[in-house]
């Protein structure tokens, strides 16, 4: 279900997907808000290092994840992530669980307590 799906279930702007990135030291995820539009990779790159950094490869996430893409969840990953500042502005917001069928709703301090947030941009 895409954000714009979920507009008669929750605010699309307080909808945040979940990414897994590349980078050189191996994958990571990024927690988003959908108001950004597109993650600016060369933005993020400045910001925190990384010499490579793209959207990872779908087999790539399945095998070391255990999810599909459109199914990455907003906890349980297992991987360092970026988190999305913005996110903060919000009392809950919306994102994945692991199952296409069903969505999280979190309050995002509680997305920071439960990943292992590396680093915040936005």
């Amino acid at each position: 279900m895409s954000a714009a799906d979920a507009q008669e279930y929750y605010p699309p702007e307080k909808a945040a997907p979940t990414f897994i990135l590349q980078t050189e030291s191996g994958l990571i995820g990024c927690i988003v808000s959908s108001e950004n539009g597109r993650l600016d990779f060369e933005q993020l790159k400045r910001g925190f290092g990384y010499r490579k950094l793209k959207l990872a490869d779908r087999k790539q996430i399945a095998t070391q994840t255990g999810f599909e893409v459109g199914a990455i969840p907003l906890v349980g990953l297992g991987l360092p992530c970026l988190f999305d500042r913005k996110l903060l502005q919000y009392d809950f917001v919306y994102g994945g669980t692991g199952d296409v069928m069903k969505t999280l709703k979190i309050a995002p301090e509680d997305l920071l307590r439960a990943n292992e947030i590396t680093g915040m941009f936005g």
